[in-house]
């Protein structure tokens, strides 16, 4: 038991290289962003990304996970990885040429008509982005992980270097230097834009470098077999759609429900507004980057690792306990961005930072969103992924009604809560339903005891501030050491690194 979960905790780690190091220096992008863009640009940066996580949801349609289950149920049947390489590279070129005729009416019901060049750009990098999601997860199920983490992290290397040449080379110099050798790569009035269009770059990169693969493919289409898989998958389609609803609709809908100021009403400025408010929610989501890249890489490394684990004797002990390490490693995160949220503030610019008041209810709803993904695991495994559909459905229509709800009143920080109060209800949902068809022994009390240890912490920490940052900082050190060791002495795992320690100094004296 103790090896399997060290697996799953090691992979975690190889894949945790490419989303947690390599998101995290994506992250440091947003100081750049914004402190280079205005709110309300920014605010058409969160508004595109919103529309792209709909979009890679649509055109995946659920095949990453149906390959999963019908390599795993065929025994490696070799028409599996190529009849679904076909359908999405089908499916992505399909939707790359229907764009090119409707970006720029797609633009203006979005509400920012001059930017056509914008939707179309990030309807291309989405579109590879789901064909390419294949071959990623071929990597995944051959257990080659360093692969998987170098490739993710050329994409975001590139990403990275690109926004940088971009914007902080190309931009300034330029425009203090019309003639300068940089006017090649410079657009006028592009702004935001080369944000899109590093991504663009970086994906096209990501595409070359599966090239090889594609070549040693051998293509077939089994009809019979694409039948069965989008029977699998389509259920996971619409649970995805409501689960982006559930994730990004927020940053949709706050610009239609956000209440604009009387005098503002019917300016020009009334859109600044807006979309500045879109910019601060979007910015101080951001702040909540460490436990959803923690979850990113736990879940890379989950997938296959509950499928590869569901024949075994001791699979539902396993799957449980994996619950209860994900949730020990949430709180510490919860509690290490909430303690010291004074610091991780200047990560955004300071015009941003009215909306800090969310980032502890985002940092919630992250967690429980989380905890569904372990929950998610017995629908998977028995092929009821309508179950996780109707879960989803039910999220969506408490999201949308809590943001049509709230948004009008209370602005984004209504939109954080709607969030907040979505995922709590699918995680209990989940729980139930898991606990009744394929009963998991999980350790509740242990995982309530920590829960309340981190939230009693945070009420501390927030019911009496000190001025002092000094103090602030010492205090908030404490707290955090608090729960560490309570969960080390609980968890017996000072006295497991104190045996291993022994085990090993005897050993050298050997």
């Amino acid at each position: 038991m103790a090896s399997v979960l060290k697996k799953l905790l090691g992979d975690t780690a190889v894949y945790g290289l490419s989303s947690i190091v390599g998101r995290l220096l994506n992250y440091m992008l947003v100081p750049l962003y914004t402190r280079v863009f205005l709110t309300e640009d920014y605010g058409v940066v969160t508004d595109i990304f919103a529309y792209v996580g709909f979009f890679l949801v649509i055109l995946t349609y659920g095949m990453e996970t149906a390959f999963f289950r019908f390599s795993e149920k065929n025994n490696q049947n070799p028409s599996v990885y190529p009849t679904s390489l076909i359908a999405l590279a089908t499916t992505s070129l399909f939707f790359i040429i229907l764009m090119f005729f409707l970006s720029n009416g797609a633009a203006r019901l979005l509400k920012y008509p001059q930017h056509g060049d914008f939707v179309l750009i990030m309807s291309i990098v989405v579109a590879i982005d789901a064909f390419i999601s294949l071959p990623f997860a071929k990597l995944r199920q051959q257990n080659k992980a360093k692969t998987f983490a170098i490739f993710k992290l050329i994409n975001i290397g590139v990403n990275i270097g690109l926004n940088l040449f971009f914007l902080m080379l190309v931009v300034p110099t330029v425009e203090r230097t019309p003639d300068s050798s940089l006017s090649f790569f410079y657009i006028k009035d592009f702004g935001v834009g080369y944000i899109f269009l590093s991504n663009l770059i970086a994906t096209l990169l990501s595409l070359l470098l599966f090239m090889p693969d594609f070549l040693r493919t051998k293509y077939t289409l089994s009809v019979t077999m694409l039948k069965s898989m989008l029977r699998y998958s389509y259920p996971l389609l619409f649970a995805g759609l409501a689960g982006m609803i559930n994730e990004v609709l927020d940053r949709i809908l706050l610009k239609y429900l956000i209440h604009i100021p009387s005098h503002l009403e019917n300016t020009p400025a009334a859109y600044d507004y807006v979309f500045s408010q879109i910019g601060i929610y979007g910015a101080n989501y951001k702040l909540a980057i460490l436990i959803t890249l923690f979850i990113q890489a736990y879940r890379y490394a989950a997938e296959p690792f509950f499928f590869a684990q569901k024949n075994d004797a001791d699979a539902k002990k396993t799957y449980a306990d994996s619950m209860k390490i994900f949730m020990i490693f949430g709180f510490a995160i919860f509690l290490l961005v909430v303690l010291y949220l004074e610091i991780f503030k200047h990560f955004i610019g300071e015009s941003y930072r009215e909306g800090l008041v969310i980032v502890p209810i985002l940092l919630g709803a992250n967690l429980f969103l989380g905890a569904i993904y372990n929950l998610s695991v017995w629908y998977k495994l028995t092929d009821k992924t309508k179950t996780g559909m109707y879960v989803a459905l039910i999220g969506a229509i408490i999201t949308i009604v809590l943001n049509f709800v709230l948004i009008p009143s209370y602005g984004y920080i209504g939109a954080a809560w709607a969030t907040f109060f979505c995922y709590l209800s699918m995680m209990l949902i989940s729980f139930y339903l898991g606990q009744k068809h394929f009963q998991i022994p999980y350790n509740l009390k242990r995982i309530g005891l920590y829960a309340t240890l981190a939230l009693t912490i945070f009420l501390i920490h927030s019911l009496a501030p000190i001025q002092n940052n000094t103090a602030a900082f010492i205090r908030s050190t404490i707290l955090l050491s608090i729960y560490i060791l309570a969960v080390l002495h609980t968890e017996k795992w000072l006295q497991a690194a104190g045996n291993f320690f022994s085990k090993l100094k005897l050993k050298i004296r050997k």
